[in-house]
């Protein structure tokens, strides 16, 4: 079995509202965490950025704002529009992409045909999948604090 499912989608990164730019960026599911997504994203002269955040949050915000955390996703607001835009906050800091909604369904689509949206709880071991995030959560903060 597929334990995978990964694309590389061009986003807008937006800087302020005079300047954006174009970048890639890894969008990343897989079985052994099956309710998150990963996003990776690589801005120039600095280390990757890796998010992960509710696979459900991006199926409910390409249709309609959601997110009250770090993480929020909502469509642009135009009729004629069929971008989201993806916020990342971490106290002030925070990054801004603008993105098709047509790659991140695609993307979705082949989420949910390795994993059916709410079928999650069926993998094989995923309690022991859970005490290891758990334990790998915790040793990290431990060691940053």
């Amino acid at each position: 079995m597929r334990e995978s499912v990964q694309a590389e989608v061009m986003m807008s990164f937006l800087v302020s509202e005079e300047l954006s730019f174009r970048i890639p960026v890894e969008l990343r599911y897989e079985t052994r965490d099956p309710y998150a997504v990963r996003l990776t994203f690589h801005l120039p002269g600095d280390v990757p950025v890796t998010w992960a955040f509710g696979r459900e949050l991006l199926v409910d915000g390409v249709s309609g704002a959601c997110g009250d955390g770090d993480v929020r996703i909502a469509p642009i607001d135009s009729e004629h529009s069929d971008e989201v835009l993806i916020r990342l906050q971490v106290g002030q800091d925070q990054a801004l992409f603008r993105v098709g909604i047509p790659p991140l369904l695609a993307f979705l689509d082949r989420t949910d045909k390795l994993v059916p949206l709410g079928q999650e709880r069926t993998l094989v071991d995923f309690e022991t999948h859970l005490d290891e995030a758990l334990d790998r959560i915790l040793a990290e903060e431990q060691s940053a604090g």
